[in-house]
C-alpha cells in the first residue's frame, strides 16, 4: 500500500489576519465590553492569513444556517473536485482508475453527499464505492488515510481516493461571543485536499511521484473514554457552535507520547527512527505540547508551524496539506520512516506509519 499522490485546492479569496480582524470588529461593533480581547486572541493563534469560501463581504448575506450550508455545498464541490483532479494527475491516474472515494468533512451536510455530487461533476465510474464520513473533525485526514489503507488491503489491485473538504468560515456564529468561538474565528480556514492510495498489487504509473510516494506500513486508532466534551459541535437551528476545551494541549501531553511509543514498539521502532513528523496543526499550544511530549528535535514540525501561519487550521484538511508539502519539499531517503498523526473529537487520535 502506498500514498501515490496528494493534491489540494484552496478558495481564491485570501485575506491577511488584519483584514479578517477588521471585518469581525465591524460585525460585532458595539457588542464587546473589552474589544481588545478579540485582537489579543487572534494574535495568540499565530495565524497570518486564511482562505475563505466566499469573499469576505458576502458573509453578511448569510442570514440562516441554510444559507451558509447552501454555500458550503456549492464551494465544496468546486474545491473538492479540483483537489481530486490534482491528486489523480500527480499520481498519473485518470478518474476511470478510481475504485473507492472516501469523503470526510465536519463543516457542512448534504444528501446526496458531496462525493455523490462529484461522481457526476468529475465523471467518476458508476462502480465507485462511496464512503462519506461526517463528524471526525480534525482527526479525519489521518483517519481517512487509515480507512483508505484498510480498503486497499482488502482489494490490493485497486485505487482509493480520500477527499477532505473543510469550509470552517461558513460555520461562523454571529451571536456567540464566548472565548471558544472568538478563538475559532481567528484560527480556522477553508480548503480541500485529496490523497490517492493504491494497493500493493497496483502497478505504479510512470508519471507518479515515484520515490517520493511512501508505503503505508501500519495504522492505529486510539479513543480516550469520557472525553466527549473536549471538542466538537453544539448543533442547533443556528448551525454549528464550536466546543473547544482548554484541555486539548493537556491531553496531548498526557497521552500522545505513550500512544506513539506503544504503536512504534509494535512495529519494532522507536521515536528515534522517525525522520518525518507529519502533524495536524491544532494551534500553538497543541503544537508546543506535541514537541514537548514527543521530545521532537528542533525543526521537526517546521512545515506544520508554517502551514498554521500561512493558512490557519483547516480541520481535517490541514494534515493532508502538510503531507503534500513533506512529499514535495524535502522527501527523506529511501528506507526512512515517517509518522502522520492527528487528534480530534471523541476525543481520539489517529497514527499512520509511513516508509519511503
Amino acid at each position: 500500500m502506498r500514498i501515490a499522490a496528494v493534491g489540494h485546492a484552496l478558495p481564491p479569496h485570501y485575506y491577511d489576519q488584519d483584514a479578517l480582524l477588521e471585518a469581525l470588529r465591524d460585525l460585532w461593533q458595539g457588542r464587546f465590553h473589552n474589544p481588545e480581547r478579540l485582537e489579543r486572541l487572534h494574535r495568540h493563534v499565530l495565524v497570518g492569513g486564511r482562505h475563505l469560501a466566499l469573499p469576505v463581504g458576502e458573509y453578511r448575506a448569510l442570514e440562516t444556517w441554510g444559507d451558509a450550508n447552501s454555500a458550503w455545498i456549492r464551494v465544496a464541490q468546486e474545491v473538492g473536485g479540483l483537489a481530486v483532479e490534482k491528486a489523480l494527475a500527480a499520481a498519473g491516474l485518470r478518474v476511470s482508475d478510481v475504485d473507492a472515494l472516501i469523503f470526510v468533512t465536519v463543516t457542512g451536510v448534504a444528501t446526496p453527499s458531496i462525493d455523490a455530487r462529484l461522481m457526476n461533476r468529475l465523471g467518476l465510474p458508476s462502480r465507485v464505492k462511496r464512503m462519506p464520513i461526517f463528524g471526525l473533525g480534525c482527526v479525519a485526514g489521518a483517519a481517512g488515510i487509515a480507512r483508505a489503507a484498510d480498503y486497499v488491503r482488502a482489494f490490493p489491485e485497486q485505487v482509493a481516493v480520500l477527499l477532505s473538504v473543510e469550509l470552517c468560515s461558513l460555520t461562523l456564529q454571529r451571536e456567540d461571543l464566548g472565548i471558544p468561538n472568538l478563538i475559532a474565528t481567528g484560527l480556522f480556514g477553508d480548503g480541500a485536499a485529496a490523497v490517492v492510495v493504491t494497493g500493493a498489487q497496483r502497478p505504479a504509473p510512470e508519471a507518479s511521484a515515484g520515490a517520493t510516494s511512501p508505503s503505508i506500513l501500519a495504522t492505529r486508532s486510539v479513543f480516550y473514554p469520557q472525553s466527549e466534551d473536549v471538542m466538537g459541535w453544539d448543533i442547533s437551528e443556528r448551525g454549528f457552535r464550536i466546543i473547544l476545551s482548554a484541555d486539548v494541549p493537556k491531553i496531548a501531553r498526557d497521552f500522545l507520547r505513550k500512544d506513539v511509543d506503544s504503536f512504534l514498539l509494535d512495529q519494532g521502532l522507536s521515536r528515534r527512527d522517525i525522520s518525518r513528523w507529519i502533524c495536524h496543526p491544532g494551534g500553538p499550544k497543541v503544537l508546543e505540547a506535541l514537541e514537548e511530549s514527543l521530545e521532537l528535535p528542533e525543526g521537526a514540525l517546521e512545515i506544520t508551524w508554517r502551514s498554521l501561519r500561512e493558512v490557519g487550521n483547516l480541520s481535517s484538511t490541514s494534515v493532508l496539506l502538510i503531507l503534500e508539502e513533506t512529499l514535495k519539499r524535502n522527501p527523506p531517503d529511501a528506507g526512512s520512516y515517517g509518522l502522520l498523526l492527528a487528534m480530534g473529537p471523541g476525543f481520539c487520535s489517529e497514527l499512520v506509519l509511513l516508509r519511503w
